[in-house]
């Protein structure tokens, strides 16, 4: 409503000439993204810590991490599946209408061993600085690696479980500081229906829908492909491994909500952690580390079905034929990719780097930027999901996850749209 509201007000392009409404819808979204964010590094940082140190309350936590990686795999291989499926069955009308004149190379392209790169920490807190420097002075933008910062607290944690008694005033403090940063935490998602409600209205005013008049068919195969790995194959697995379908949903509904609206999986990262946990019922010390890595590795909207599609696209456009060998590079891509790329993983780079895997000119990536906001709303969402997913499948096949909780109404609501 918000957000039809900023359009009445002044419906005269509300990109560039935004009215106070909109104004103020994008300063107090952002302002809520922001402070999810910034528990990201403390949360990550104290329940790795206090889970790998206590270790030894988990039982067969390396096969909780095979199972973990397998089940990333299996859940991507399935959804570039769809992705393919889909940009197959829409190729003859795909890119109708599309313009070359939008066609441009990209600023970022994934690389293979973007992994190794990514993983060694510059320093011990995984932050990096970018600085730029313009007429108007000298800007520095601070950054995290999530994958590093995963890193680090698991080497603090195996360390701290290896020194014994001496560490448990160290363990003690983690513990101690991960309950302060949750209750902080849960004071930030008690303004969720606020912080919602503005990043909806923005959304509406900034993204609207004029641009998929050349891009509607790209766009729809996209969601379709989204709602099918939604409505078919999570339930499918979910069936397979016995749990309800619809609990499921009902539990995970604040992180889906908040991902579509946020268009960050990291931002929501929090929230996803305390979902799978208390509504999901996956332990503590299994969730701080799946879902960590999960927020950088699995993303079957952006790293699966997004680049399936895109790639099939783009060739389509440039008139170059795709073959079985092609196909399967693509799947290899999706499957293998997301983990090389990760701590730089986004639904851009995860593009170019199928893009020149395949041989494919990487200028069609600019075909498609008009509709990013748009599409990448969807894929955000399914990100989140599976990145729920997987650590209550692998906890309910490992006979740790609390189906009771599992099965009561969800105690964390989180976010109300």
């Amino acid at each position: 409503m918000l957000g039809f509201a900023a359009i009445a007000i002044g419906p005269e392009n509300q990109v560039e000439n935004p009215n106070w409404l909109t104004t103020l819808l994008t300063e107090v979204g952002r302002g809520y993204v922001s402070l999810l964010t910034v528990l990201v590094i403390p949360l990550v940082v104290t329940a790795v810590i206090s889970s790998v140190a206590r270790l030894r309350e988990v039982a067969n936590a390396a096969r909780l991490a095979v199972q973990t990686l397998l089940w990333f795999a299996l859940t991507a291989l399935a959804s570039v599946v769809v992705g393919i499926v889909a940009g197959l069955v829409t190729k003859p009308w795909l890119t109708a209408g599309v313009s070359a004149d939008t066609a441009a190379e990209p600023g970022k392209v994934g690389e293979w061993t973007a992994f190794l790169t990514g993983l060694i920490p510059s320093n011990i807190f995984g932050l990096g600085v970018k600085v730029t420097q313009t007429d108007a002075g000298v800007t520095a933008s601070p950054s995290f690696s999530i994958l590093q910062i995963l890193l680090i607290s698991i080497a603090l944690g195996v360390a701290a479980l290896k020194v014994g008694p001496k560490a448990d005033t160290f363990v003690a403090f983690a513990e101690s500081a991960l309950a302060v940063v949750q209750k902080v935490l849960w004071w930030i998602i008690r303004l969720a229906p606020i912080g919602t409600a503005a990043l909806i209205g923005k959304a509406i005013v900034t993204y609207g829908w004029s641009s998929l008049a050349s891009l509607g068919t790209f766009v729809l195969a996209l969601y379709a492909s989204l709602l099918v790995v939604w409505l078919v194959v999570y339930p499918l697995v979910l069936k397979l491994n016995g749990l309800s379908v619809r609990q499921f949903y009902r539990n995970v509904w604040p992180v889906i909500s908040l991902g579509f609206v946020t268009r960050s999986s990291m931002g929501v990262m929090p929230v996803t952690q305390q979902v799978t946990e208390r509504n999901l019922g996956v332990p503590r010390g299994y969730a701080s580390f799946a879902v960590p890595l999960g927020a950088t590795t699995k993303m079957d909207g952006c790293a699966a079905i997004f680049p399936a599609l895109a790639a099939i696209f783009i060739a389509q456009f440039y008139g170059i034929e795709l073959n079985v060998t092609h196909y399967l590079l693509i799947a290899f891509v999706a499957v293998i990719g997301s983990a090389a790329t990760a701590g730089t993983t986004g639904a851009t780079v995860m593009l170019t780097l199928t893009l020149s895997t395949l041989g494919l000119p990487l200028a069609g990536v600019g075909l498609l930027l008009a509709v990013e906001p748009i599409v990448d709303m969807g894929r955000t969402a399914l990100n989140v999901t599976g990145q729920a997913l997987v650590p209550a499948i692998v906890a309910k096949r490992e006979g740790i996850l609390d189906k009771a909780a599992y099965d009561a109404k969800p105690s964390f609501t989180g976010v109300a749209v």
